[in-house]
């Protein structure tokens, strides 16, 4: 699955690029020149075209967001985010770390919006937070011995190139 985002549409070029072509439709331009000049597919000038002369330009008028409303209102994201930054031991969590059930254990708590926690990262992402992993070393590591097995044991164990 490609988790990359996708670049944002430039709505309010659309509908400028669409304004364009109801001002040339008002000149008696044909639709084939309007493919030409603003270099569209010849559907998109035809279903341009019966829209202005439906409505003439508030038919062409963009219809405002693309997709879904999203469930978390503005508000709701600010109280989510400072819920987040005081971590997840306030919420009754025994470790300091934020999974994506823990995310959308608190979203359904403070929100009262259910998410599937496969989708909490789209909200994470918008918000402006990472996936980011600890570091996983042991309290009891000891560093120096670790330095001393890789200068002096490490050289002897591996393997030599046959001479």
């Amino acid at each position: 699955m490609d988790t990359t985002l996708r670049p944002r549409r430039d709505f309010a070029a659309l509908e400028a690029r669409r304004l364009e072509a109801a001002k040339l439709f008002a000149q008696g331009h044909p639709q084939a020149e309007i493919v030409r000049r603003l270099k569209v597919s010849r559907p998109a000038a035809h279903r341009w075209y019966r829209a202005w002369r439906r409505r003439g330009r508030q038919g062409l008028k963009g219809a405002g967001r693309a997709g879904r409303k999203p469930r978390l209102a503005p508000l709701a994201r600010q109280r989510l985010e400072a819920a987040l930054l005081e971590g997840p031991t306030r919420w009754g969590f025994a470790t300091h770390l934020w999974t994506l059930e823990r995310v959308t254990a608190v979203i359904g708590k403070l929100c009262r919006v259910r998410y599937h926690p496969r989708h909490v990262w789209r909200v994470l992402r918008s918000l402006g937070w990472s996936r980011q992993r600890p570091a996983r070393r042991a309290r009891e590591r000891d560093e120096q011995a670790i330095a001393h097995w890789v200068r002096v044991s490490w050289p002897e164990t591996k393997k030599k190139p046959a001479s």
